[in-house]
């Protein structure tokens, strides 16, 4: 049997700077700030405080006073010191619930949320540079969305794939970190795999666990690459093997693209950012339709109905939300977004929190419908299409279509946009000031230079230390 894991690790625990092209270094910076703006956007969310109560209360306990913080992470939400494992677990948590995180199309995988966490906090405890820190955040997403894209589309059905192949992305990431050997690398996969879960059954009940999903990966990969350090071993073909990943999790899984032009295609650089706070499934059919009304100038109160033209994946996650029971849940049905957009042509954080339940809104929800459609299901999941149908009040119908939603690769956003972006969900949160994201931003988007990682934010006078 070919060894398609271990080839995998190797290419994990050797990668270096000098192998990763300067572009795809740059867009990791890009992703890295991305990312930061998402978790202190967690700040406040309630399942988010509780799994940071949780990893402040676990300890160890230090104080900011302290004169030697070594071996220390940064909890961004609590602005404390604790062990990496506790902060990559609750930053995580952090930066997953305003759905504002990056996604790669071909994975469904939203690799930041798991790799940034981990890297951040091994680097803070081990007093690793900027560039090193880059370097395993490559070697996470290579693997997590290599991994997601084995897997394949029948794993997504029922399983969270940022929980499940979120797993092996941080074994890579913090392995690199930890300067893991190929045979050590491969025992952290092997023990990374064997913990991967995550299950869409949440959505029904408007449940908490897709936070748990993203803190428990974190952790656990974490936690896989330090066990294989100290001679602990993990399965030796976790993701082929005839009992591992892909046996229990996926009908269609596809071995091949577990190497799929490794170290030639750089997965990370396809991956898309998100620019309205919704699940990434909506994004396409809000843009279509945000196009349509600005090019008629349409009032949402002359919609009639919205037929939103979807690929399966959609209609298996947003089909099980139909009357929101809270903001998060309400980012998951396509009625909410598309009634948002037409009433507000945009969808971030304050929209949601504010208007998702009101009596507008939920009346064009409840006018809205998913249908599949041939040529979007087909282009899934590499690509995600846009199609709409508006049916207007004076009985007209008028079509849009977007082939690259905002955010994606081809129709990107800017550096001055990614860091707008990141202010505007710290401003929505309070979880820092205008001054304070400044300053991060800024070290951030220099990272690549800094010699060693520090903490990114003081702790705030009214808060414990």
């Amino acid at each position: 049997m070919k060894n398609y894991s271990a080839e995998l690790a190797h290419f994990a625990a050797n990668l270096s700077a000098q192998a990763i092209p300067a572009s795809v270094m740059n867009r990791a910076e890009d992703l890295l700030v991305d990312w930061f703006g998402s978790v202190i956007a967690g700040k406040g969310a309630k399942p988010v405080e509780i799994i940071a109560q949780f990893a402040q209360q676990m300890g160890p306990h230090f104080s900011h006073s302290q004169t030697n913080l070594a071996g220390t992470a940064e909890i961004l939400l609590t602005r404390q010191p604790s062990s990496p494992y506790l902060a990559a677990m609750a930053n995580a948590a952090a930066s997953h619930v305003a759905e504002q995180d990056d996604v790669h199309n071909g994975s469904v995988f939203h690799p930041a949320t798991i790799v940034f966490p981990a890297a951040l906090a091994c680097a803070q405890a081990l007093g690793r540079s900027g560039e090193e820190l880059l370097v395993a955040a490559v070697a996470g997403y290579e693997v997590g969305i290599r991994v997601g894209e084995f897997l394949g589309r029948s794993h997504y059905k029922v399983f969270h794939t940022t929980g499940t192949a979120g797993t092996l992305a941080a074994a890579a990431t913090v392995g690199r970190l930890l300067n893991l050997s190929t045979a050590q690398m491969l025992h952290a996969f092997g023990s990374a795999g064997t913990q991967s879960a995550g299950l869409w059954e949440f959505l029904r009940d408007a449940a908490d666990s897709k936070q748990l999903h993203t803190a428990h990966a974190a952790a656990a990969g974490l936690m896989s690459a330090y066990l294989a350090q100290a001679g602990f071993t993990g399965a030796q073909h976790i993701l082929e093997g005839p009992q591992g990943l892909a046996a229990g999790m996926s009908s269609d899984a596809d071995p091949k693209k577990l190497l799929d032009g490794l170290g030639q295609r750089w997965a990370l650089a396809e991956t898309s950012f998100k620019y309205h706070a919704s699940c990434r499934h909506t994004h396409p059919a809000a843009d279509a339709l945000l196009q349509v009304m600005q090019r008629y100038q349409l009032q949402a109160s002359e919609i009639q109905r919205i037929e939103a033209l979807v690929h399966q994946g959609a209609i298996d996650v947003l089909g099980l939300v139909i009357d929101p029971s809270s903001v998060h849940q309400s980012k998951f049905s396509m009625g909410t977004v598309l009634a948002l957009a037409a009433y507000y042509q945009f969808l971030g954080l304050s929209e949601f929190a504010t208007h998702y339940h009101d009596e507008a809104i939920c009346n064009l929800r409840d006018r809205v419908t998913m249908i599949l459609d041939d040529e979007v299901d087909q282009a899934y999941p590499q690509r995600w299409i846009g199609k709409v149908k508006i049916f207007l009040t004076d009985g007209r119908c008028l079509e849009g279509r977007v082939d690259e939603p905002k955010g994606d690769p081809g129709n990107t956003l800017s550096r001055p946009e990614i860091t707008a972006k990141a202010m505007r969900l710290a401003q929505f949160s309070g979880g820092a000031s205008a001054a304070e994201m400044t300053a991060a931003i800024e070290a951030l988007w220099h990272i690549r230079s800094c010699p060693k990682i520090g903490f990114l934010l003081k702790p705030r006078d009214h808060e414990p230390s």
